[in-house]
């Protein structure tokens, strides 16, 4: 049977970002009907099993229990640590379920913790963090569809050749300090004076070097600091490097409707495998979150790949599906 998971964030687009800036909340009731209409879309298309998480808001359970749906509703469990842990568990579980494609709920954040798991999915991602570059504005009724569109052609080799044409895998920064790997879908930035754990917007003077995967004027946050100068955007083969400083400042929009006046040096394209370091001291955030502290003996090297997960062409499958008859008349 054709199998789609919903991961939920319940802590994305709730963070003391928000408060510092002009972001309306993301309330567990809005997540609750998100869940529901993307249970609905994906049970329309003919999905055999969703599968959810069991979370401390009993955000999904709640949202699914009185809805009619001719799919089964499984629930995994996993040990709450309060910490993007919990998501990268919950996709474990999804995983070994069967789950080939996911719907996720959440931020930037969000879904690097579901990229750090597994990079070999199907990811439909909504947004709902703070800075929301990666996932999609997107109503949730056509992801649960799209995503069950996406579960149903990976079944069979005709439909993984034609799921190959409706998706594209999403651009990553992989990256080393010293024995320790990580990654990032959006942005990896420098900051100097700052301290890991700081969940306050960026303070632009903070602000050293930043590496882009999409470079994007229409973008909040980090993004648009180097789309100000050359636009990068997901389809594109490379990404952006933008050395801060420079005699001409500008503003950008570092968080939603907070604005803060930059400078750029330069903004250089860097290949796919084109090894980009980023030397201490100071702070490496990554896709917003301040995760690592790099001292003046250590760096962090850098490239970018597209070897993320599947990243659905939402209008081009809804069109496929009209066009070979599973959906519509």
């Amino acid at each position: 049977m054709t199998k789609v998971g919903i991961c939920v964030n319940p802590m994305s687009g709730r963070d003391v970002r928000r408060l510092a800036a002009r972001a309306s909340n993301m309330t567990h009731e809005l997540k609750r009907d998100m869940v529901a209409r993307i249970a609905v879309g994906a049970d329309a298309v003919g999905v055999g099993d969703i599968y959810i998480a069991q979370e401390p808001f009993n955000i999904s359970n709640r949202a699914l229990e009185h809805v009619a749906l001719n799919a089964t509703v499984h629930t995994v469990e996993i040990p709450i640590s309060h910490s993007a842990l919990d998501t990268e568990r919950i996709i474990e579980k999804f995983i070994e379920a069967g789950c080939t494609s996911i719907v996720s709920i959440g931020g930037d954040g969000t879904n690097r913790a579901i990229v750090r798991q597994c990079r070999d999915i199907i990811l439909v991602p909504l947004s709902t963090g703070t800075n929301n570059v990666f996932p999609l504005m997107l109503e949730p009724t056509t992801a649960g569809m799209v995503a069950a569109i996406a579960a149903n052609l990976n079944k069979t080799e005709k439909g993984r050749t034609d799921l190959e044409k409706l998706s594209q895998r999403c651009k990553v920064i992989d990256l080393q300090i010293g024995s320790v790997t990580d990654l990032t879908l959006i942005d990896a930035v420098l900051l100097k004076n700052d301290s890991v754990g700081n969940l306050l917007p960026f303070d632009p003077e903070c602000i050293s070097r930043i590496l882009l995967t999409r470079a994007e004027p229409d973008a909040v946050g980090m993004s648009p600091i180097g789309g100000y100068k050359k636009t990068i955007e997901a389809q594109d083969d490379c990404g952006l490097l933008v050395e801060m400083g420079g005699e001409q400042a500008f503003v950008a929009p570092l968080s939603p409707g907070l604005f803060g006046q930059v400078s750029v040096s330069a903004a250089n394209t860097i290949a796919f495998g084109q090894e980009v370091i980023f030397t201490g001291p100071g702070v490496l955030a990554l896709d917003g979150d301040r995760d690592h502290t790099l001292t003046e003996d250590t760096a962090a090297t850098m490239k970018i790949a597209r070897s993320g997960p599947r990243i659905m062409d939402v209008r081009a499958t809804m069109q496929y599906a009209v066009d070979t008859g599973m959906i519509g008349a």
